[in-house]
């Protein structure tokens, strides 16, 4: 198992995409990780745009980068309820700093804006947030998934398993 003793933090919120999270939950542990969904809030239900409830096993108070060999952010609207708290976006910050594979889909990428981590990067997102990426210093791509360095970028759940794939590689 490519993963095997590896750990990767998945973060979530309200209105995340529910094929961006749970599709990486589950791949990830194919391959072997220890998968810690980590929320703003521990052990909490929080719900997708579809109404599905998925719960978090710690909260970002409890976590720190340095248990982490990766981390996922899945998209939808919770990457907007996610950098309102700045525990999250210091683990985004720290998990990148450190060289750790970090992988964002859709509307993830306004973490990266906000954890001021994609100057000079290639990426891609989903189209509707391009101009926020651009404007945070990346070269945004219109690509199925973009690697530079320790950063994966996907642009929808249809990217899904090239995005996984990449994010595999990347250990």
């Amino acid at each position: 198992m490519p993963l095997s003793g590896k750990s990767v933090a998945v973060l979530i919120e309200d209105m995340f995409n529910e094929f961006e999270l749970i599709y990486p939950f589950y791949r990830l542990q194919e391959a072997g990780a220890k998968v810690t969904v980590v929320g703003t809030q521990g052990q909490h239900t929080y719900h997708a745009k579809s109404g599905l409830g998925f719960t978090s096993h710690k909260s970002v108070g409890e976590v720190s980068p340095e248990e982490f060999d990766g981390l996922v952010i899945p998209g939808g609207y919770a990457p907007d309820h996610m950098r309102r708290h700045k525990a999250t976006v210091q683990l985004v910050k720290d998990i990148f700093a450190a060289g750790k594979p970090v992988g964002t889909i859709c509307h993830a990428g306004w973490m990266l804006a906000s954890a001021e981590v994609v100057d000079g990067k290639r990426c891609t997102s989903f189209f509707a947030i391009k101009d926020d990426l651009v404007h945070a210093g990346a070269a945004w791509e219109d690509a199925e998934v973009v690697v530079d360095g320790n950063l994966i970028t996907s642009r929808t759940p249809d990217d899904l398993p090239a995005f996984m794939k990449a994010f595999i590689a990347a250990f």
